[in-house]
């Protein structure tokens, strides 16, 4: 008995720290996401791959400013980086995207279904009211 308390006590917590986890990853996401330079990066990656150098052209600031965001990405995951001899170059991570996509698609069925009930409230209280 005293092994099977125990056994689901640390179940409890190993499934505590992956919701933690999986919150700090979605909070670092969105943060990133957050900065319009950082999302028209994104939106520009997912066009395909691009060096530094290019990314940075569209961009009034100077080039170590420009890192900080790519910094922010690929410290959120959304993006990879590789050097090549003196070219680093970017791109998207589709799977922290979809994950994105996929709190996003959670909230906008939460919402939804709060909504429809709320929908459906109004209609049956003003229902009695038109037959009458």
């Amino acid at each position: 008995m005293r092994d099977e308390n125990q056994f689901a006590i640390w179940e409890t917590i190993s499934i505590v720290r992956h919701m933690v986890n999986q919150q700090t990853a979605l909070d670092s996401l969105f943060h990133a996401l957050a900065d319009p330079t950082r999302r028209a990066v994104v939106s520009r990656l997912l066009k395909g791959a691009a060096p530094v150098k290019q990314l940075s052209e569209p961009f009034e600031m100077g080039l170590p400013a420009f890192l900080k965001h790519l910094s922010v990405l690929e410290g959120s995951g959304l993006i990879r980086t590789e050097k090549h001899g003196r070219v680093r170059t970017c791109r998207v991570d589709a799977e922290r995207l979809a994950a994105a996509e996929g709190w996003l698609s959670q909230q906008r069925a939460i919402w939804q279904g709060r909504t429809d009930r709320l929908a459906d409230f109004v209609e049956s209280q003003t229902a009695p009211e038109q037959t009458s």
